[in-house]
């Protein structure tokens, strides 16, 4: 009888009966889709922006020994970016930055610096007519101090040398950050909860009765969780390519590589789940067991918004972070047309993540 026994169709019977239940559950939807969902539609429609704020960039041979660059730099509005060469061309494609400033003697006797700006397709337009018109501001107040009569220190020149650039919307950064979300809390709460009461209500111990192997047991229930997180990310980056035109650079390819990268840190995230559903003692000690593991990465891993914001020594911390190196290589792969090879470092961190926490899940997990 044993021997006709197939591990494999048990197996895919309770990754079946699983994934129905998952479905049933409400607050398996809510915490995996709605969530998500909800913070893709506000930052959605919040679009472009919040009060006025240009990052900017000088270029290497401006001339920064004159009256103008240092009233530049007393602008609040103005924040200056000091990166690589390389480094502030790839931002100013994407427009993370609103333009580069160089500022040159000229050779005529009046005025006596002219000020070129180079931006790129990918920003705002209007955010370079407001750039525009603090330069000419700040230039303004400098002839005003020094003398009215004088003609103008510098002048602003009217033709902006624009390169070619795809537009970043805020929905670029925000996806993959609630995707990453969504991914982590079915990976630790979802596993967490569903290991613990089956054997709270003696599943497991009932499926030691049956022919199959505890093995195919886990193998069952992880698919279902699988499937499901699955189905989620189409539907989450399917909302954000219809309603907010988020990026995905090679199309379906790009979008199979997401699936696959889902896929990787979602096996990644359930090792901590199941280490919180052997270690739990009832089910209100969950929470604050998952919790160690999620909130600092919901808050610190570019979820919300960019890690460069945090001091230097908290960026490190950020660093080390699972959750990070996911959004990072989503947000490459989506974007940038980075393919699975290119982020192998996000993914060997991943990856090595994963053998700590099932190495430790090994030694925790409890069957009864």
């Amino acid at each position: 009888m044993e021997k006709n026994y197939s591990q494999a169709k048990a197996m895919f019977a309770i990754a079946g009966a699983s994934l129905k239940a998952t479905f049933r559950s409400p607050s398996a939807v809510i915490f995996s889709i709605g969530f998500p969902l909800i913070f893709i539609l506000v930052f959605g429609f919040i679009g472009g922006g919040s009060g006025i704020s240009l990052d900017v960039a000088f270029n290497k041979q401006s001339d920064t020994f004159n009256m103008v660059y240092q009233g530049i730099k007393q602008v609040p509005a103005v924040k200056i970016k000091n990166k690589p060469e390389t480094e502030l061309k790839e931002d100013l494609e994407k427009g993370r930055i609103t333009a580069i400033i160089n500022i040159r003697r000229n050779n005529a006797p009046n005025p006596e610096y002219l000020i070129d700006l180079t931006t790129s397709e990918a920003v705002n337009p209007q955010n370079v007519g407001i750039l525009q018109t603090i330069l000419t501001s700040v230039i303004a107040n400098i002839n005003k101090i020094k003398n009215t009569e004088a003609p103008t220190i510098a002048s602003v020149n009217s033709k902006v040398e624009s390169i070619p650039g795809r537009v970043y919307r805020r929905i670029d950064f925000i996806l993959p950050g609630q995707l990453g979300f969504s991914l982590l809390s079915a990976g630790v709460f979802g596993v967490s909860f569903l290991f613990f009461n089956l054997r709270q209500q003696l599943v497991l111990k009932r499926f030691f009765a049956t022919p199959i192997k505890k093995t195919y047991i886990v193998l069952g229930e992880a698919i279902s969780r699988v499937l499901f997180q699955l189905m989620t990310a189409v539907i989450i980056v399917g909302m954000g390519v219809l309603a907010f035109k988020f990026t995905l650079v090679n199309g379906l390819v790009t979008f199979m590589e997401i699936l696959v990268l889902s896929f990787i840190a979602l096996v990644v995230f359930m090792g901590y789940g199941f280490i919180v559903s052997s270690l739990a003692k009832n089910e209100s000690t969950i929470p604050p067991f998952a919790n160690l593991f999620t909130l600092p990465q919901f808050l610190l891993a570019g979820t919300f918004f960019p890690i460069d914001v945090f001091p230097k020594w908290l960026q490190f911390i950020c660093n080390l972070l699972p959750l990070t190196h996911f959004n990072n290589a989503m947000r490459n792969i989506a974007f940038e047309g980075a393919s699975l090879l290119s982020v192998w470092k996000e993914i060997g961190i991943m990856a090595i993540w994963g053998v700590i926490l099932y190495g430790i899940a090994v030694k925790v997990f409890r069957w009864e």
